[in-house]
């Protein structure tokens, strides 16, 4: 007899076989730009992205901005972690970055109209903790010089427990920063071990209290799926742990094995869940998570019923970028900092990812663009018909057509052929003005996005490697 899992998501019901997860478990982009950033070219430099600033400036109502730092210092290498990292336990290495960190953002502010307003800043890394709470409050301050933030802005980091004192968290609410990110990863002592990230539940937790009683807005926190020596028991009883803690959000990542990538992670590859018995882990903590009150907003996240995310979702505002969900789909992106990406309406760029080129062009007077692309029109369409099943389940033609000027039957006729595959796998249901994700759908909501990808359909990308998509 084949086994299946059933499960329920938000109150309907789905049930997956092997056959049907080994049929969509393929690796697939997770669509924080569109097009990903494998099509991006090297031939887009600096004077580039500095057209794309004077272009946002002189629209008859220029968006406001995101900023996103990124801080790449850890003191040790976790070894499942596929971000753009700088190890080092020699502290003097944040005065060089921050001088050439204030130096770009000098130069971007310049190209920004004074009256755009900051709505969203965010620290990540790397770990911004591991700037000491004297260069934390310095690099706010800079910041403060060069922009003016609105009233009710977001201002968010990416915090370490095993890196952040409760000083650090006073000077973060001191400054106003309103919404921590936590990351935690699993609680199971070999699993840490294995990864070479040992953090106990009793610290995590007694700084998650502690900064419950500072007042910040929102905390999330961060886990992941698929790690080594992971198990149904062991997953399920962190997920427990964090249930009690009660975030207002939670991020559950698939581990991505990506060892061709980061060689770190071949040192524990047979140790890895695989398959069903991966899948298993998720759909546990899927059924634990909404039992307890959480909503499912798709991928990978997961939030209150009161939280902004989840107001966003019902009133179809919400925006998938790269940090992820957000609520600011209005705002233009930019990144500051070594690898960091910016987003505009028609430009992604993204800044060198290694310390001697950033400091290289940065000394030379340059913007430190690495690489980007100029978004064109069938791009953009493509992008809001991906955007739109990732955050909203739901692609209403008539809304894409008006946006658009085209008839959406005729211009994706054949992804609309593709489309009957999944159908008849009820990931999804087509009627004759939308498209919705059915509930296994919001499982395999990545596979669904791909249909739309024009440039999967191409023979480089087809031998372009991601992530598997669970």
């Amino acid at each position: 007899m084949t086994e299946t899992l059933s499960m329920n998501l938000n109150g309907e019901r789905a049930t997956l076989s092997p056959a049907l997860l080994d049929k969509y478990n393929q690796p697939g982009p997770r669509y924080t730009s569109y097009p990903t950033a494998p099509e991006w070219d090297d031939a887009f430099g600096a004077e580039d992205l500095r057209q794309a600033f004077c272009e946002a400036n002189r629209k008859a109502q220029p968006a406001p901005l995101s900023l996103y730092f990124h801080l790449p210092f850890c003191q040790a290498l976790c070894l499942f972690c596929g971000c753009n990292t700088v190890i080092s336990k020699n502290r003097k290495v944040t005065n060089p970055y921050l001088d050439h960190l204030k130096k770009e953002m000098a130069t971007v502010s310049e190209n920004i109209e004074p009256s755009r307003q900051v709505e969203q800043l965010h620290w990540g890394g790397g770990t911004p903790t591991y700037l000491s709470p004297d260069e934390i409050v310095n690099l706010y301050a800079a910041i403060e010089q060069h922009f003016s933030f609105a009233p009710d802005a977001e201002i968010g980091i990416e915090i370490d427990p095993r890196a952040t004192t409760e000083e650090h968290c006073r000077v973060l609410a001191n400054l106003g920063f309103n919404r921590l990110s936590m990351g935690i990863q699993d609680f199971n002592p070999l699993v840490q071990q294995t990864v070479h990230r040992v953090q106990p539940y009793d610290l995590t937790r007694a700084l998650f209290e502690y900064c419950r009683t500072l007042g910040f807005t929102s905390i999330n926190v961060d886990l992941i799926y698929g790690l080594p020596h992971q198990t149904l028991e062991s997953f399920g009883d962190t997920v427990e742990k964090i249930i009690a803690m009660n975030p207002d959000r939670i991020a559950v990542f698939s581990y991505a094995h990506v060892p061709w990538l980061k060689k770190q992670q071949g040192s524990f590859a047979k140790h890895l869940p695989q398959g069903l018995e991966k899948f298993r882990i998720f759909h546990q903590a899927i059924a634990r998570l909404t039992d307890a009150g959480y909503r499912y907003i798709g991928m990978d996240h997961f939030a209150r019923p009161d939280d902004e995310l989840c107001k966003a979702q019902d009133q179809r505002s919400l925006h998938r970028n790269f940090q992820g969900y957000t609520t600011k789909a209005n705002c233009d992106l930019y990144g500051l900092g070594v690898s960091s990406i910016s987003g505009l309406e028609a430009v992604y760029a993204q800044n060198w990812r290694d310390l001697p080129a950033y400091y290289a062009a940065i000394d030379r007077g340059e913007w430190p663009t690495m690489r980007g692309m100029r978004v064109s029109a069938e791009d953009q369409l493509r992008r809001a018909v991906i955007n739109r099943l990732l955050c909203h389940g739901l692609v209403i033609k008539s809304e894409i057509e008006r946006e658009f000027g085209i008839h959406f039957d005729d211009h994706f006729a054949l992804e609309l052929a593709r489309l009957a595959d999944l159908e008849r796998d009820q990931l999804v249901r087509r009627e004759d003005d939308r498209i919705a994700v059915a509930a296994l759908g919001r499982i395999f909501i990545r596979n669904i996005a791909m249909v739309f990808d024009a440039y999967l359909q191409t023979p480089a990308m087809q031998q372009k490697v991601f992530s598997r998509t669970l």
